[in-house]
């Protein structure tokens, strides 16, 4: 709890299927997972509601409004949500000055803010963000790891995946390091660059996986 780990690895190395496991979005082939004491093939109805998740591959109804997006997701979700716990999500988010602007006019850094709004409706424990900031400029990025690093201060448990290895660095509690399908290396950022040899997380990246990872 109110701990961020970050998920790295080369592409195809398996985190998303991994992810997609966790998220109980897929089952697995074999072994057990637990989410939150739940076993993901059979307990996962009991704890969906504590769990939230911004998939890389999020896009916002460009029609609606942030105010509006987040009170439709609380209600496909078969939850209510008030107009003033609306606003406390976006003020969380900070996108109370643009509550009322239609989605495909927000820039590419609100919109995923908006992403993280809708995954945080129903106050989850455990929140995924898979590369929450792909795409972003520097200053938008920057700006993603101050509410990401709200998210942690407000208790929240953060799975952070990144093709962005100073971004694990520099938010990361916990990293693994995913290669081939197997946990290669994992520690707080700290520890594994003492384990490893010195230097940055991305020459801990190189020296245990044997590549640069490549930024998606």
């Amino acid at each position: 709890r109110g701990r961020i780990l970050g998920f790295l690895g080369p592409n195809g190395a398996g985190k998303t299927t991994t992810v997609e496991i966790l998220e109980g979005l897929r089952d697995p082939t074999a072994g057990e997972v637990r989410v939150i004491g739940a076993d993901v093939r059979h307990g996962y109805a009991k704890i969906r509601g504590r769990v939230g998740v911004l998939p890389q591959d999020f896009a916002p109804f460009d029609r609606l409004r942030p105010r509006e997006a987040v009170r439709y997701w609380a209600a496909l979700m078969n939850r209510s949500l008030s107009k003033a716990e609306a606003a406390s999500i976006l003020e969380t988010v900070g996108l109370t000055s643009r509550a009322d602007t239609y989605a495909m006019n927000l820039s590419g850094g609100e919109k995923r803010r908006l992403g993280i709004a809708m995954a945080l409706v129903g106050e989850p424990d455990l929140v995924f963000l898979d590369e929450p900031t792909t795409g972003l400029d520097p200053s938008a990025r920057r700006d993603l790891w101050g509410l990401v690093r709200g998210l942690k201060q407000n208790g929240k448990t953060v799975v952070l995946t990144t093709h962005y290895l100073d971004e694990a660095e520099q938010l990361a509690d916990h990293v693994a390091i995913m290669n081939k399908g197997k946990i290669a290396a994992r520690g707080t950022p700290e520890d594994l660059i003492s384990r490893h040899g010195g230097g940055t997380l991305e020459d801990v990246f190189l020296r245990v996986v044997g590549a640069r990872i490549a930024e998606g």
